[in-house]
């Protein structure tokens, strides 16, 4: 079904299998019981429309809790008896951390299997298919999800709504969508549960965060395929936003910008502001995976008297030769600006009004030794000074 809507023959399959099932499940007269397994709750795509007493049984609930997954005791015994009791707790990082209904400490047996066989870590389950849907929704979906994804990589928790029943014409415009078939497919696992106050129906506000290091890495592989089409260019421009080579920045962004622009645009929210929002957030993705031995790289986090956009924080304080950087990103806006230059001036001048420093140079960060980016956007066209 996933295949399916990412492909473009969405409505085909959904006849053809509502087609399937009735004659299959409601009219074959020789099936007394049957049971459909999969990961995404979808009875309200019409599927399911034509059959009766469907009982559905979802990862959130008790019932057959105890048959899905290994449980941590029969890994355990599994590594000792291939004489690997020293990888149990590396085995539990990489491939533990599904929850099925209040079973917690489930492991992947496909990746279990694997492992065992070749004694190698390697995201197994993750590889077993094209991932085609969950990339579309986090490359092109909101800002809002990429900054919640930032915050997930970072291993982190998020808090959200979560509705059982996913349907797939709302993974365009629903965020809480997203995360509801990112939690029924297994890259999200729940941490805690609690009612939302005042709601009748009783629904539940989840905290979820990525299920283990199979999946963390899952992500970072699939974010750093997005700048693919353009990865000499994106090195280069990485390379020169450390050394404070603003004429190469120039150079390199704008082709990384040509070459990866129109990936994290959805098509719905394609207006000159939302375009280089969504790429900038990508962007801030891409620096994360890439830089993460070097940086802890935060956005949209206060610091002084307002909230910056990216804060790149050099893990080792010490080396001159990674500073820190503070970088604003502003739209031009016509009614203000007449030129990309008053643009990025603009941005530049807000680093230093707000104080956007403090937070870093609190931490221990030289102040002479932290470098500021003003990044200014129009269309695809990208500007890019700094002091």
């Amino acid at each position: 079904m996933q295949e399916a809507y990412v492909n473009g023959y969405w409505e085909e399959l959904v006849a053809f299998t509502r087609s399937l099932f009735n004659s299959t499940f409601k009219t074959n007269p020789y099936l007394e019981r049957a049971i459909m397994t999969g990961i995404t709750r979808v009875s309200k795509e019409s599927i399911f429309s034509d059959l009766n007493n469907l009982e559905i049984v979802t990862t959130l609930s008790t019932k057959y809790e105890t048959s899905f997954g290994f449980t941590e005791k029969e890994v355990f015994n599994a590594l000792d008896e291939q004489g690997l009791p020293d990888e149990k707790e590396d085995v539990k990082k990489w491939y533990d951390g599904f929850i099925f209904g209040k079973q917690k400490d489930i492991y992947n047996p496909w990746s279990i299997i694997n492992f065992l066989d070749k004694k190698e870590y390697n995201t197994y389950w993750a590889d077993s298919s094209s991932n085609g849907l969950i990339n579309n929704l986090v490359q092109k979906g909101s800002p809002c999800i990429k900054m919640m994804m930032e915050t997930l990589l970072k291993e982190e928790t998020i808090d959200v709504p979560i509705n059982e029943q996913i349907v797939f014409s709302e993974l365009d415009y629903s965020e809480d969508a997203v995360w509801s078939l990112m939690l029924a497919s297994g890259y999200l696992k729940v941490v805690s549960a609690e009612p939302l106050v005042g709601n009748r129906r009783k629904a539940r506000k989840y905290t979820l965060a990525l299920t283990n290091l199979e999946i963390q890495f899952m992500f970072e592989d699939m974010i750093l395929r997005w700048f693919s089409p353009a990865k000499h260019e994106t090195n280069e421009f990485i390379r020169a936003l450390i050394s404070g080579d603003i004429e190469s920045m120039n150079e390199y962004m704008n082709d990384v910008a040509l070459n990866t622009f129109s990936s994290f645009d959805s098509g719905k929210h394609n207006s000159e502001r939302k375009a280089p929002e969504n790429f900038f957030h990508g962007f801030v993705l891409g620096l994360m995976v890439d830089q993460t031995e070097n940086y802890i790289i935060t956005s949209n986090r206060e610091s002084g008297y307002g909230r910056y956009d990216i804060m790149l924080e050099p893990i080792d304080k010490t080396n001159e030769k990674y500073p820190g950087i503070v970088i604003e990103f502003k739209v031009i806006n016509p009614r203000k600006e007449s030129s990309l230059e008053e643009t990025v001036a603009a941005a530049l001048k807000q680093i230093e009004d707000k104080n956007y420093d403090a937070e870093i140079i609190k931490r221990g960060v030289k102040e002479e030794n932290i470098h500021h980016y003003g990044f200014a956007f129009r269309g695809k066209e990208v500007l890019i000074d700094g002091r």
